[in-house]
Order: C-alpha cells, then sequence, then structure tokens
C-alpha cells in the first residue's frame, strides 16, 4: 500500500482552495517536511507567501513581479507567457526532485491550465513519472477528468455565497 507521495486536487468556484494548499503545507513543515511552492498567476506579495516564508522548511519559488488575469491579456502575451510558466515548472519540478523535498504545491496550476498559460499534457506526464516520495498540491477550477481521475485526493470548495456577488472587491489579507 502507498505510504507517501500522493497527488491532491482542491478545486472548484468557492474561496479558500490556495488557503487549503498553505495550510497544509504548514502541516507539513510543522511535521518536518520539505515543502517547496509556486504560485502560478500571482505576483510574489500575496499574504500567506508573507507570512509562510518565515517557517523553515517552506521554500518558495519566485514567479513574476507583476501578474494580471488571462482574459487581461493579449494574445501575444499569452504566448509569451505559457512559455514562461513552461519553463517555470520544469525548473520548479527539477529543484524538488533535486533537492529532495517532500512536498510541492503548485498553486493556481489548474486555472492556468484552464486559461491555456499551460500544458495539461506536460503536467500529465510529470505526474505520471514524479519523484515516488513528493507529495503534490494542485489547485485551480475545473480540473480535467484525467487529472482528477490520477489524483489521490479530489476536494471541491463550492461558493454558497460570496460578497463579490454584491459587488465587493477582494479585501486584502482576506481574500487575497
Amino acid at each position: 500500500m502507498k505510504q507517501t507521495g500522493y497527488i491532491h486536487i482542491y478545486c472548484g468556484d468557492g474561496k479558500g482552495k490556495t488557503t487549503t494548499g498553505m495550510g497544509l503545507c504548514a502541516r507539513a513543515a510543522g511535521s518536518g517536511l520539505k515543502v517547496l511552492v509556486y504560485q502560478f498567476m500571482k505576483d510574489n506579495t500575496t499574504c500567506e507567501r508573507a507570512v509562510l516564508e518565515q517557517i523553515p522548511g517552506i521554500t518558495f519559488v519566485d514567479g513574476l513581479p507583476q501578474e494580471k488575469f488571462s482574459f487581461q491579456m493579449t494574445d501575444s502575451e499569452k504566448a509569451q507567457r505559457r512559455g514562461y510558466y513552461e519553463s517555470q515548472f520544469s525548473l520548479v519540478t527539477e529543484k524538488a526532485s533535486r533537492e529532495g523535498y517532500q512536498v510541492l504545491f503548485l498553486d493556481e496550476i489548474i486555472y492556468t491550465i484552464r486559461a491555456g498559460l499551460f500544458s495539461e499534457e506536460l503536467l500529465l506526464d510529470w505526474l505520471g513519472k514524479k519523484p515516488e516520495q513528493l507529495e503534490v498540491i494542485l489547485t485551480g477550477q475545473g480540473p480535467s477528468p484525467q487529472l482528477m481521475e490520477l489524483a489521490d485526493y479530489v476536494s471541491e470548495i463550492r461558493k454558497l455565497k460570496h460578497p463579490f456577488d454584491q459587488g465587493v472587491p477582494a479585501r486584502r489579507g482576506i481574500e487575497r
């Protein structure tokens, strides 16, 4: 029976996918595991990062200093971003393997796939041959059936009510 190296997906339209993944990272680091985090579609200033970077055992790989939503990008920017994300993915996964990380969190990779900014085939191929003991956390809306089949955990976070629906913008420290 497999003891480690599971694949987790936190998906859905509700608030809390990243928060859940970050909580698992904190738990893992608290038990002495070595954790690597990369956040797709986010700059390097997220509130959760500011705290988790202070925890021994958690390492973040920097992304771009500025990000915008995929719907704000031109086709040229999307093509550039896809190349960048696929390059970052290679860098992060090689680092996880080479440096013996036990947990890898790829925040918003599923959203990035859905937006056409990352190759799902690249992710599926890597997951099929990832280091056996590496626990992998993936977040975002709308994972494909193939990705869900490959995962060991799939948890859906569903929105029932949210202030955004009444026009309240995301608040720093709460929603972003």
